[in-house]
């Protein structure tokens, strides 16, 4: 499923919210866009995601920036790998893990008149803010359909995605577009008289 917020141009298209993550920062050669441009946008990224509560004012904590961008280059470099079958560091995706790790409680649930598992983050670090990603990092890297996680097979798209179709034939980030450039281009050449 293809969704651009075109607020800040992030796409989410993935099936995978580690895989997103690390989607925003795209482009090839000269043509880089990165979506995280200063404290505010990685809010705002958390905020679309829906990782942070609806309608809160909630202030960006110092250091967002550098800690998300950190966290997004080892989880490309840790999805790169996997998919490699290699060795990587792993400290920055395990001090996240560690340090953001959420408080979980039971509780009662009155609506539904029964418990729940209540997950609370412990604070409003960068660490916890971003822990949620690296969760979903860890669970994509180490779950049974890892497999299904591939790179767009368009030549100019650095994008990544989780094959979630039944068939598993995805070979695009987006049908809309580089599947149909790809296909528009093919289409082309094969036009051409010989």
């Amino acid at each position: 499923m293809t969704s651009i917020n075109t607020a800040s141009g992030a796409p989410f298209l993935a099936d995978n919210l580690a895989l997103d993550f690390i989607n925003s920062q795209y482009g090839v050669g000269e043509q880089q866009h990165d979506c995280l441009s200063d404290d505010q946008s990685v809010m705002d990224w958390l905020s679309t995601a829906g990782l942070l509560p609806k309608n809160a004012e909630l202030q960006a904590p110092e250091g967002l920036l550098a800690e998300a961008r950190q966290l997004r280059d080892a989880a490309r470099a840790l999805v790169n790998a996997a998919m490699n079958g290699v060795a990587v560091d792993l400290g920055v995706i395990n001090q996240v893990l560690e340090a953001g790790r959420p408080v979980s409680r039971l509780e009662w649930e009155s609506q539904t008149q029964g418990y729940r598992l209540g997950v609370q983050r412990t604070d409003s670090s960068p660490e916890s803010l971003l822990w949620p990603i690296a969760d979903a990092l860890v669970n994509v890297v180490t779950g049974d359909k890892f497999e299904f996680v591939r790179q767009c097979e368009a030549h100019d798209c650095i994008l990544l995605f989780h094959d979630l179709s039944k068939s598993h034939r995805r070979r695009w980030c987006s049908m809309a577009t580089c599947g149909n450039r790809m296909k528009v281009a093919a289409f082309r050449s094969r036009q051409k008289p010989d």
